[in-house]
C-alpha cells in the first residue's frame, strides 16, 4: 500500500490541511491512547465523505469511520489505512419549531446546550453522554431513564456501496445499545430529532441536575472511554466488579477506578495493552466468581 500516494488523490480532492499523515490517535481519543493511523481524514461535507469512502472502496483501502473517539481503544501500534474522522469538522444543526436537524459530527454535550436554549424538552438525559450524535444513534445511547430511540424520528446515512440512505423511526430498528445502522456498518450523516416545548428554567434545572450526579460519580478528570462493559442482563456491571474486588486495582497506568468500577481509567502513560490485559482480567475474575460474562461496550482496534 502506497501511503504518499493515498495522501496525494485524496488531497487532490480535499483540503491537504484536513488530510494528516501519521498521525497519532491518542491526539483524537478520549483515552489518550493509540498508535499513527496511516491517513486521518477530516471531511468537512457529506460529498466528501462519500468521495473518501467511494475512493477507498474502489482501491481495496482498509477504513475506519470515527467520531470524537470517546468509545474507542486503539492499538500502540496504530491503524493501517485511512481513518475518517466525522466530528466537530461536520456538526451543523437547524432547528424548526420542534424539529432539530443536526449533522452527526456534534458532540451531544454541545447540541444538548443549542437544544436547551431553544426550550426544547427531552433530550436532557444525553447533555453529559460523552460522544457524537453519529455514534450515539448507531449504539442508541441512552442514561438516566432516556435513549435516542425516544428522540430520533429520521436518519441520513451512508450505504456499504457509497449511497445515501434514508431511515425512519421504525426503519432504524434501535435496541438496548444497537440499531440496524450499527448492524449494518453504515455512516450516519444528518439526524432528525423532535422534541416538546417547554419551560427554560425547568430543563436547565434537570440538565444541571444530572451533570451534578455524573460529575460526581464518574471519573471525568481522568481519560477513560466512558463505560468499559456493557450492563449484563440482570446486573450492574461495576457493581460486578466492586463486589468481585477489583475497585482500584491496576495493570501499569490502566486502573479500575476507585470512583466508579465500571470505568477503566488511564492515570497518565497507560499503553493499550495495560488496559486490554486490564479489562480480560476483570472479565476473568468476574467469570470466575459470578458466571457472568461481561462483553466490552469500548470499541477495540488492534490490527496485527
Amino acid at each position: 500500500m502506497d501511503i504518499n500516494k493515498i495522501y496525494i488523490d485524496i488531497a487532490n480532492n480535499i483540503n491537504p490541511e484536513n488530510v494528516l499523515k501519521n498521525e497519532m490517535m491518542k491526539k483524537h481519543t478520549s483515552f489518550k491512547i493509540g498508535g499513527p493511523a496511516d491517513i486521518l481524514v477530516l471531511p468537512k461535507s457529506i460529498e466528501e465523505i462519500a468521495f473518501v469512502v467511494g475512493y477507498c472502496r474502489k482501491n481495496s483501502i482498509k477504513y475506519h469511520i470515527i467520531g470524537n473517539g470517546s468509545n474507542l481503544l486503539i492499538s500502540d501500534k496504530g491503524i493501517r489505512g485511512v481513518v475518517i474522522k466525522v466530528a466537530d469538522n461536520f456538526k451543523d444543526v437547524a432547528i424548526e419549531g420542534n424539529v432539530v436537524r443536526a449533522q452527526a459530527g456534534i458532540l451531544l454535550s454541545s447540541l444538548s446546550k443549542i437544544i436547551m436554549n431553544e426550550s426544547l424538552e427531552g433530550f436532557e438525559f444525553a447533555s453529559g453522554i460523552p460522544g457524537t450524535l453519529g455514534g450515539a444513534v448507531a449504539m442508541n445511547a441512552g442514561a438516566y431513564g432516556g435513549e435516542m430511540k425516544d428522540v430520533v424520528t429520521r436518519v441520513s446515512a451512508l450505504d456499504n456501496e457509497g449511497n445515501i440512505v434514508h431511515f425512519n423511526k421504525e426503519e432504524i430498528k434501535f435496541g438496548y445499545r444497537k440499531s440496524i445502522i450499527q448492524e449494518k456498518g453504515y455512516i450516519v450523516l444528518e439526524v432528525q430529532i423532535e422534541l416538546n416545548k417547554g419551560d427554560f428554567e425547568k430543563i436547565k434545572s434537570i440538565t444541571d441536575e444530572l451533570t451534578q450526579k455524573r460529575t460526581s460519580k464518574q471519573p471525568l478528570h481522568l481519560p477513560s472511554a466512558g463505560s468499559t462493559f456493557r450492563r449484563p442482563v440482570g446486573y450492574y456491571a461495576g457493581k460486578l466488579i466492586e463486589d468481585s474486588g477489583l475497585k482500584g486495582v491496576r495493570v501499569g497506568d490502566a486502573q479500575v477506578s476507585d470512583l466508579h468500577s465500571g470505568f477503566i481509567v488511564n492515570l497518565g502513560n497507560a499503553t493499550f495493552e495495560e488496559v486490554y490485559d486490564l479489562i480480560r482480567l476483570v472479565q476473568k475474575v468476574v467469570r470466575d466468581k459470578f458466571d457472568v460474562e461481561l462483553e466490552t461496550e469500548v470499541k477495540i482496534i488492534d490490527e496485527e
